[in-house]
């Protein structure tokens, strides 16, 4: 009976002619891996243990068809060590004990380690993952593991300790057209034994729509070349007309509680806050295409409204709760109407975060144990025997006096954590407090000449 090497073996280097061309154009070695050059390349850290028949317990992090169990095959080719191969959906407890013990035994009688390829690694809960942590902490077996998932999310923080983590990026364009012209030339595994007349036109098409995915490209090439019927010399043309029918509806992607949702919303945010409406509704057309939650964009845009543009244009935030409301009673479709109008409102206005960062100022004296006793003039005095105590003593109803402003401290100790800016209406309230309390903001100094503290 093969072990379970054998077998992976056998389908990783034998790809049957009838086998998916994306495995059977799988990389032989390392020169033929493209992409991923900022771990892979040459002098690389990864390169340089796989090269050297040093790999230690890895995790390959990163978006579907970068490459993550492609390299995997290829250290399985490479390396001395017996390899075995997993998947967590599919794997459970049991199955990695007999794994972890055969590989102890195979160590002591043959001195010869043991990898342990474990692909989708997130599925494992918590206690199969601490399975593994022991023995991956005495090298043996090495884990290789593969997730789309961000690690430091889907795994334990012992067995991440215990790993290097390796991030994969998705495959840029160009990488994905010399992806697509390999497979045309390759006459070995590829289409190149067959008359295609592939037009760079299609193939820049198939790259773009691939969205960094190299299996889908191929795929997607394998429907088309196969699909297309040859013309009366024998030629099969793969044109843009038959790329489109080749690939499916372009997939966004965006998973609502993972990288994808935090990455898209912070891109989102930024470029609000970065005053490029056109970024911005592009960041908000992905989040409704992928189904996000219009409620949570809107609770966004209110935020960013405040803590963002804040008193520099204080309609900004009656438009994004406006946004915010209307989109409740309206519903998607047409809501989408409303939150781009809003989206488009607070990146264009002007920005101040002079607000936000008052309030983060007076916070941290807080927690740093600044804590004033309110004043007898300013504590409250509507309840009998607050006169015998003091209460209210010496209070100035501001009212009661020009411009209705009237010096007096409110605070034990002068602080100044509120600096408006100098545009929109901000620069308005800068140049009214001065006028009223005769502050000048650039130089910190009060009414009475002394810097604030």
């Amino acid at each position: 009976m093969k072990s379970r090497s054998d077998l992976f073996e056998r389908t990783n280097n034998t790809k049957p002619i009838d086998a998916p061309l994306a495995l059977r154009m799988r990389p032989r070695n390392l020169d033929e891996f493209i992409g991923q050059d900022h771990i892979l390349g040459k002098g690389k850290l990864l390169r340089r243990l796989i090269d050297a028949d040093k790999i230690s317990s890895v995790v390959f992090y990163g978006p579907p068809g970068s490459g993550k169990s492609t390299l995997g095959h290829l250290i399985c080719d490479i390396t001395k060590s017996h390899f075995e191969k997993i998947n967590a959906v599919t794997s459970n407890i049991a199955e990695m004990r007999q794994i972890i013990n055969s590989a102890k035994t195979r160590y002591g009688i043959e001195n010869k380690r043991t990898i342990l390829f474990i692909d989708e690694i997130h599925r494992f809960n918590r206690a199969q993952q601490d399975v593994l942590m022991p023995d991956i902490e005495n090298g043996n077996p090495i884990l290789i593991g593969t997730t789309t998932y961000n690690p430091f999310f889907a795994i334990n923080s012992p067995l991440l300790s215990r790993s290097q983590i390796f991030e994969f990026r998705s495959l840029s364009e160009n990488d994905i057209i010399n992806v697509l012209k390999n497979a045309l030339k390759d006459k070995e595994r590829g289409f190149g034994s067959l008359d295609i007349n592939a037009d760079e036109e299609a193939i820049t098409f198939l790259a773009k729509m691939s969205d960094g995915d190299a299996r889908r490209a191929l795929n997607a090439l394998e429907i088309g070349v196969l699909s297309t019927k040859k013309d009366k010399d024998g030629k099969i043309k793969f044109d843009i007309k038959a790329a489109e029918e080749s690939i499916q509806k372009k997939i966004v992607a965006y998973d609502k509680d993972e990288d994808q949702h935090y990455d898209t919303i912070s891109a989102f945010i930024k470029s609000m806050r970065g005053s490029d409406p056109d970024a911005a509704l592009y960041w908000l057309a992905k989040m409704l295409y992928a189904g996000e939650d219009p409620r949570f964009i809107a609770r966004r845009i209110v935020i960013c409204a405040s803590e963002d543009v804040g008193n520099a244009d204080p309609q900004a935030l009656v438009v994004a709760n406006s946004a915010m409301q209307a989109q409740e009673f309206i519903g998607m479709p047409e809501s989408r109407i409303i939150l781009a109008q809003a989206v488009v409102y607070v990146a264009c206005a002007p920005k101040s975060n002079a607000s936000y960062m008052g309030l983060e100022s007076a916070s941290k004296d807080v927690e740093e144990g600044r804590i004033f006793e309110v004043p007898d003039s300013l504590k409250g005095t509507s309840y009998s025997g607050a006169k015998a105590l003091g209460r209210g003593e010496g209070y100035k109803y501001a009212h009661d006096f020009k411009n209705h402003y009237v010096k007096q401290d409110y605070i034990p100790e002068r602080k100044k954590y509120y600096i408006p800016g100098e545009l929109g209406y901000e620069k308005k309230i800068k140049e009214w407090l001065g006028e009223l309390k005769n502050i000048n903001f650039n130089q910190g100094v009060l009414d009475d000449g002394k810097k604030e503290i």
